[in-house]
């Protein structure tokens, strides 16, 4: 499972579209939200959504910064003419926010709601490893603090549902007379997030105002595992690099491939100068083998984090191998170079056919790997790994490269530990 972002402008599209069918209509949220880009023209804006000339306004980045108030990067209660200029001094200004510096591109405009400071709460929903716990506190806003300590907490265990009473014990410093309504939005916000396949929502501050609930501030990471069963709810969504990083040319290509299969294609690269480089089937093992890696010592010279998964076929296989060695082959280092092709015993990828796709890169790379001084080190199971595993063996005879192959009987991170051996 990777856990992906998502803009906030996303998270209030969505919300306002589906929160009502999870709440049997009784909490609707205005789809009064507006995205500014590098390329949007602010009259034609205007005009798509009068609103915006109508309404005081509230204008904030929307590219994954955390505290943005406290950043100075929220303009309040602002007329459409206000945030225009606003917006304009900042757009693609390089600037640098919690020491990270980057541009900023995208942009979130909504109404202003003017309300009182003890009209504020928080509430968050995360995904833990025995079910989703619910988050609550009764201060919410800028000063919420340590979440984790002040807040009350409801585990929902997997595969259990929640419902409002359960949700009201944890709002024990709410007033009586908003209890009913809170703990409705609470649960409502469960349904949807429960639903849709979200890993992470939190809402801070969500206001009470005249018996309306109204999500002021939104965060949310999307379950991209779900994609399949939750995309055409989801709709047109992007998953954005974080304020501070682009995306390279290759990792914009497997994104690209991603999105053209029902397969699972993700690489992330981490230090193009490193030493050690994965392919490694499977999202969970992915993390395993990065985590192995830093237990190792080794984690600097990680050079990327990927997978590729749900039985993709032999050529976008292909396609992805190629990518990750052309990466690897560019820069040499003296002590030569590691490649794992790692993963855990496969439930329904037929492992022969992604890897005729691997063995044909390495073939089209052989003479780059030799020039790298590459070493390579195989571990897989799964549907068919016997037919894969003699492919790997068969190359490591032609390859003029050093292949050590093994299969289920390893450990899966076994062969970290053995190409690792003495790298420091």
């Amino acid at each position: 499972m990777a856990q992906r972002a998502i803009r906030e402008y996303d998270g209030k599209q969505m919300m306002a579209r589906l929160l009502k069918e999870y709440s049997n209509g009784k909490y609707v949220i205005e789809n009064s939200f507006a995205q500014v880009t590098p390329g949007t023209d602010f009259k034609k804006l205007g005009e798509a959504h009068p609103w915006l000339l109508k309404e005081k306004l509230v204008v904030k980045p929307d590219q994954l910064i955390k505290r943005r108030g406290k950043s100075k990067l929220l303009l309040l209660n602002a007329s459409f003419s206000d945030a225009e200029k606003w917006v304009k001094e900042r757009m693609n200004k390089e600037l640098t926010v919690q020491n990270t510096t980057g541009r900023l591109t995208h942009f979130i405009i909504e109404p202003f709601i003017p309300h009182k400071e003890e009209d504020e709460y928080y509430a968050c929903i995360r995904s833990l490893r025995d079910g989703d716990e619910i988050l609550f506190y009764h201060h919410g806003g800028m000063g919420v603090g340590d979440v984790d300590t002040k807040s009350e907490k409801l585990l929902v265990p997997v595969g259990s549902k929640t419902n409002q009473e359960e949700i009201k014990k944890i709002l024990r410093n709410v007033p009586d007379e908003r209890k009913e309504l809170i703990a409705g939005f609470i649960h409502a916000l469960f349904n949807f997030y429960s639903d849709l396949n979200y890993a992470y929502l939190e809402v801070n501050p969500f206001v009470v105002v005249k018996n309306r609930v109204v999500p002021l501030d939104l965060a949310a990471k999307l379950d991209d595992t779900g994609e399949f069963e939750s995309s055409s709810k989801w709709g047109e969504i992007e998953f954005p690099a974080p304020f501070g990083r682009t995306f390279s040319r290759e990792e914009e290509y497997i994104k690209e491939l991603d999105s053209k299969t029902g397969a699972s294609l993700k690489l992330t690269v981490l230090n193009p100068k490193g030493r050690v480089w994965t392919l490694v089937a499977g999202g969970g093992a992915s993390v395993i083998y990065a985590d192995t890696i830093s237990d190792l010592g080794l984690g600097k010279e990680l050079a990327n984090y990927g997978e590729y998964s749900g039985d993709p076929s032999e050529e976008f296989t292909y396609q992805y191998a190629k990518t990750v060695l052309d990466l690897m082959t560019r820069e040499k280092n003296p002590k030569g170079k590691i490649l794992l092709i790692g993963g855990g015993i496969a439930n329904f990828t037929d492992v022969a056919n992604t890897f005729k796709g691997i063995v044909r890169a390495l073939r089209e790379s052989k003479e780059k790997l030799q020039e790298n001084k590459v070493k390579i080190y195989v571990r897989r199971g799964g549907p068919n790994y016997q037919a894969g595993l003699k492919m790997m063996k068969d190359l490591g005879n032609t390859l003029g490269v050093p292949i050590e192959v093994y299969g289920p009987e390893t450990h899966m991170t076994r062969i970290a530990s053995m190409g690792l051996k003495g790298g420091k």
